[in-house]
């Protein structure tokens, strides 16, 4: 990853657990897209009031770290480039969110996110390899945590989730919520490894067939 990428990438939230940072010892993890796979799609969510899960989200979560298995947020925020909201309430929404798994009593590892793009504004107004389809946030995971990217899994919405875990040698679930309902039936959906109906569904699959601990 180039030297620029490196810099553009941006986190929240993560986790110092020292359990998912032993480098003799590489995990699996589990990469989750944010709107449309935890989330319900809201046209750049920019307000708390707004956030809402999917049903069966949290549970499915749970179950990933009842496995043991690193669970860790990937997404692309255009909306602040593009002006609908800002970091700072970027990581009201992320806290947030962490605060309704923690009711369910799920959790992640971290988020990354991109809030770049070229129709942006600003210092926003950029391309970065952290933005998907590009594979910026999955390769500084990994470095940040133990991570193994080619016994991993990227569950997301859009051919753009399915490429940049490609990008990586990792293996990508698309599910039918949010941008998936109508992206999973594109040409371009047979690049997945597997289509689920939902977050849940995915994680029998990954739990079942990807990922065993």
């Amino acid at each position: 990853m180039s030297g620029q990428a490196k810099e553009t990438v941006r986190r929240h939230l993560i986790d110092p657990a020292p359990r998912f940072r032993d480098r003799r010892n590489l995990l699996p993890a589990v990469f989750l897209d944010r709107d449309g796979v935890i989330n319900e799609e809201v046209h750049y969510l920019s307000r708390v009031e707004e956030l809402k899960l999917i049903d069966g989200a949290a549970s499915a979560i749970r179950r990933l770290n009842d496995a043991d298995i690193p669970v860790i947020i990937v997404t692309n925020q255009s909306g602040v480039a593009r002006g609908y909201l800002n970091e700072d309430q970027l990581l009201e929404i992320h806290q947030a969110l962490v605060a309704m798994l923690a009711r369910e009593k799920a959790s992640v590892q971290g988020i990354y996110y991109s809030p770049f793009h070229m129709k942006g504004e600003g210092e926003y107004r950029r391309e970065s390899d952290c933005r998907k389809p590009g594979s910026g946030m999955l390769v500084a995971a990994a470095s940040e945590f133990a991570i193994s990217l080619t016994e991993s899994v990227l569950v997301g919405d859009r051919i753009n989730d399915v490429r940049a875990a490609h990008g990586v040698q990792a293996r990508a679930i698309m599910v039918r919520t949010g941008h998936g309902a109508k992206e999973t039936q594109l040409p371009e959906a047979s690049e997945a490894d597997f289509i689920a109906d939902d977050l849940a569904s995915a994680v029998d699959h990954i739990l079942g067939t990807l990922i065993t601990r």
